[in-house]
């Protein structure tokens, strides 16, 4: 059976942390503070808890407030100069092309926003499916739902699949289901879950897997 590589996309196929992910917290931030009736400070500490509890602030928004998850998400990811936000990574195209196996994205960003990023790194034809968090019927990562919906639609077992996260909470759901797992991050502890560490995606090319 083929590999098949399972992608996240924000902090791991590109920076997001530098540009994008400034400006959509304040965005939903300020979402928290219209809807909820909310001061800045507490909106912005409600939504790094549900962030925490749940890997998603939509999560925690659905569950104890009742948002409409398609409103969220068109009002947090308008960015009116998404190309100037993004950080490219350098041959990230010849580095994806050369992997040998099935290539799919699994992101907990909405689809409309996944797929403006794909093609602005251009690389949107080197995958099979982009997995979103709409696909999810919104069980974010690291929900084991949402990985189930995933594995049942590319018809995978979890033993063919390769996960690449920024997100160690993602990657232990992965690591359950019997994934081989990537853990893109600077940071020097891995995990017992976590098969290898990459400083960036680049070092990929030189991981014999």
């Amino acid at each position: 059976m083929s590999k098949v590589w399972i992608f996240d996309l924000d902090d791991t196929l590109h920076d997001a942390s530098t540009h994008i992910f400034p400006v959509m917290n304040r965005a939903m931030t300020q979402y928290i503070q219209d809807q909820l009736d909310m001061d800045e400070d507490k909106a912005h500490h409600l939504r790094q808890h549900y962030w925490q509890a749940y890997g998603a602030t939509l999560k925690g928004l659905m569950r104890h407030h009742g948002t409409n998850p398609h409103h969220f998400l068109h009002e947090t990811h308008q960015f009116r100069n998404l190309p100037e936000l993004i950080v490219q990574t350098k041959r990230l195209r010849h580095l994806i092309k050369s992997l040998s196996g099935r290539k799919v994205i699994y992101t907990n960003a909405p689809r409309r926003y996944a797929i403006s990023v794909l093609n602005l790194l251009d690389i949107t034809d080197l995958f099979e499916l982009v997995f979103s968090v709409e696909s999810t019927k919104f069980h974010a990562k690291p929900s084991v739902r949402g990985f189930q919906g995933l594995l049942k639609r590319i018809k995978a077992k979890p033993s063919d699949c390769i996960m690449l996260e920024d997100n160690l909470a993602a990657l232990m759901t992965a690591k359950r289901l019997g994934m081989q797992t990537i853990w893109i991050s600077k940071g020097l502890a891995k995990p017992n879950f976590v098969d290898f560490r990459l400083s960036k995606v680049s070092a990929l090319a030189n991981l014999k897997l």
